[in-house]
């Protein structure tokens, strides 16, 4: 929080701004971070006409970092349905894993390279992962796969960089982790 009142002391805030709200929202995030954060924030206002940064143009400019740029909407009825249901699996999974980090933001608005985005947030500062926290993270990165199995009853290419993650997470599980019981 000290950090974002660095980088936004020259730039008019709006009253509705809570910079500790945002603190909370970028754990982890360096201080070059946090100033790109203010200023992407500053760009929305000034590109929507306001002389003042409001709390939207921080969760736009939050959402532009960590999601990437928005895309134009899907106009395919089936490949909408088919995101859909691959978010609300991750979501779904993310819900009923005890431990598992809260559902933040979800969404079926390309950003990136991304066509949806389940996206969770940490409720704290964490450096240590117990192995159930990961083994969580391997269930929910596979829900939206899981989702489109058992909803569309065959599998698409949505789940691929989940699959990435999933395959890099696992394997520094083992080999860097040392969370195998044969090892």
């Amino acid at each position: 929080e000290a950090i974002l009142k660095v980088h936004t002391r020259d730039i008019p805030l709006s009253r509705d701004v809570t910079l500790e709200a945002m603190a909370g929202a970028t754990i982890g995030f360096s201080g070059a971070d946090l100033e790109n954060l203010a200023n992407e924030a500053a760009l929305s206002a000034a590109r929507n006409g306001r002389d003042k940064v409001t709390q939207r143009d921080f969760e736009l400019a939050l959402d532009r970092i960590i999601l990437g740029s928005e895309r134009p909407p899907l106009t395919n009825e089936t490949e909408r349905r088919t995101v859909a249901i691959h978010e609300a699996g991750h979501a779904l999974v993310s819900i009923l894993t005890p431990g598992a980090d809260p559902i933040h933001k979800m969404t079926i608005v390309p950003r990136g390279r991304a066509l949806g985005v389940t996206q969770s947030m940490p409720s704290d500062d964490r450096r240590n992962y117990t192995k159930e926290y990961l083994m969580g993270r391997l269930v929910m990165l596979m829900g939206g796969r899981s989702a489109e199995e058992v909803l569309i009853g065959q599998i698409t290419s949505g789940a691929e960089n989940d699959l990435r993650v999933v395959t890099r997470l696992a394997r520094d599980m083992v080999a860097q982790l040392g969370m195998n019981e044969e090892l």
